[in-house]
């Protein structure tokens, strides 16, 4: 399965971080832009060319030591094709870089629309009988909203392509409990009884660390609710939003791990990006400063997980 992969990369890299790739055009230097804006002017084509310069440059440096990158299709879709396209560089040079690749794109609907999100995310599009990778990536989040109907279509593309989602169950936003912390006739909150259903629907997806290919995103900020699904969702592995710079830490982020500090990876968006504005560098140094607080995010973590272990 496709997390056996991710796992594998973290246990490697001893490093359970995830950077997310989440460009606004305000974080690129004013250089890489001046240089993209005198190729292409001030259009939406220069902006995605110092949007992806930007993302090379972060991978170049991050690459050896952070075993993921999530990329959020907004931030890219806002500059329409062009954008788009980047974000489709980004994910194919990531992934040449020996990355896994995390879609951030929460994507719900049903049937043949969250088919078409399916091959157009993790599987393959038909071009008269030609099978091609449209964006490429090894795992892509979901709105498990809609129920079975809306995750069904997406099971059996990341069991033939090897493929994973991750699926929101509690998120880090705040007001996040005004529907997710409801409690249901059985007595469990909405976001267990999600948490339950993701154990339910990766069962056919299992795989060699005893994670399934359906995963859960589970917000650091609210590390009580984190440490209760990873003991409801044992077979779960979990995306961690809200470190940083949405006030979660490392003693909350540990509660997403097991014994052998397995089972979640944590993610660091604006922290990483925008690092040099707290390292005292200028912002040509971007790229060095994403490096430095990569490298102290891992540590921070490891800090109270301890040594990653199969």
């Amino acid at each position: 399965m496709a997390f056996d992969r991710l796992i594998e990369n973290i246990i490697k890299k001893q490093n359970p971080t995830v950077a997310g790739l989440d460009p606004k055009l305000d974080y690129v230097p004013a250089s890489v832009k001046e240089a993209c804006f005198a190729q292409y002017g001030k259009t939406l084509e220069g902006a995605a060319a110092a949007l992806l310069a930007f993302n090379k440059a972060i991978i170049d440096e991050i690459y050896d030591i952070v075993p993921a990158i999530k990329p959020q299709a907004a931030y890219y879709e806002m500059y329409g094709w062009q954008g788009v396209k980047a974000l489709a560089e980004t994910i194919a040079y990531a992934k040449s870089k020996g990355m896994f690749v995390i879609t951030d794109g929460k994507r719900n609907d049903i049937g043949t629309t969250m088919e078409a999100y399916a091959a157009a995310h993790l599987g393959t599009t038909d071009v008269a009988g030609e099978g091609i990778d449209a964006f490429g990536a090894d795992a892509l989040t979901v709105n498990g909203y809609l129920g079975t109907d809306g995750i069904k279509p997406l099971l059996s593309i990341c069991q033939q392509k090897d493929k994973g989602i991750f699926v929101l169950v509690k998120t880090s936003n705040p007001s996040s409990g005004e529907l997710q912390d409801l409690q249901l006739i059985n007595g469990a909150s909405v976001y267990e009884q999600m948490g339950k259903m993701c154990e339910n629907w990766g069962t056919e997806l299992m795989g060699k660390y005893g994670y399934s290919g359906v995963g859960a995103v589970v917000g650091a900020t609210y590390p009580e609710q984190l440490a209760e699904m990873r003991q409801k969702a044992p077979h779960t592995f979990f995306l961690v939003p809200g470190y940083g710079a949405q006030g979660g830490g490392a003693n909350d982020a540990k509660n997403a791990f097991d014994k052998n500090g397995l089972g979640a990876i944590i993610n660091s968006s604006r922290g990483i990006m925008c690092a040099w504005k707290k390292q005292g560098l200028t912002e040509d140094d971007f790229a060095a400063a994403a490096r430095n607080e990569a490298i102290r995010m891992k540590e921070d973590i490891l800090s109270v997980v301890g040594e990653i272990k199969a």
